[in-house]
Order: structure tokens, then sequence, then C-alpha cells
């Protein structure tokens, strides 16, 4: 996998984030806001999907809300939203903390470890078929 060269970009106040800040953070809960901070940017790989759908709840007949691409692997995960939370389960399996949002017309990247919102640019737009 070759790496790129991520650049994080102002995001968008209209989105909306449901993870939880440390002090000082940008708010809480729905609506509470954006970040523009992670520590992880070099961990962004060049990556093709692992799977059109939640690999995981493929492989188990499962299923899904809305799909998160993990940009160190390639894994396709779905979301906390999901019975399984695969794209979590995977954050704390492998130690992969940035998803892109792999639904169609949605850009965002989240990193789990630092529960930040981001825009990268230079990524690719992706979606599941």
């Amino acid at each position: 996998m070759r790496s790129i060269q991520p650049r994080v970009l102002p995001c968008d106040e209209r989105l909306v984030w449901s993870g939880r800040r440390a002090a000082g953070g940008a708010g809480a809960g729905y609506g509470g806001g954006v970040s523009n901070g992670c520590d992880h940017l070099e961990m962004i790989n060049e990556v093709a999907p692992s799977a059109d759908g939640c690999e995981d709840c493929l492989a188990v007949g499962g299923r899904w809300v809305h799909l998160r691409l993990c940009l160190t692997c390639g894994h396709v995960g779905c979301c906390d939203s999901s019975p399984a939370k695969h794209a979590t389960a995977h954050f704390h399996g492998a130690g992969h903390p940035l998803v892109q949002s792999f639904e169609p017309g949605e850009d965002w990247v989240w990193c789990y470890a630092d529960e930040a919102l981001l825009r990268v640019s230079g990524l690719p737009e992706r979606a599941h078929g």
C-alpha cells in the first residue's frame, strides 16, 4: 500500500457528530460540533475496499445501517447504529483509528482515537455500490 499525503481541511459546521469529547473539546452529543484535530493522519494509505458491504456482516449473514472504510487497510465495517458495530470493533482489534464514510454523498473521516470528525484533502470519493 502506498501512503498518501493527507491534509486536514476545515469542516463544514453543519456536519453533525455523535462522539464524546475530552474536556475543552468542541462539544458533546448530537449537534455538538466538529474538530480539525487528529494525530493519526500518517496512518492513511491508498486502500481498496475489502467488500461492497460490511465484510464481517456478510460473513455471518448480518445486517448493517451505514458503512465505514478503514483508511489504513481497507476493511469495510458497519457503523455504531448497526447491531454489530464492526467498524468500531475493527478499530479496537486492529488499532486502525481512521475511517471514511463509505456512503454516497458523504466525504467525512472519523478518528476513533481522537474522537475527531475531519475533512481530509486528497482522499478519493468512495461509496458502496
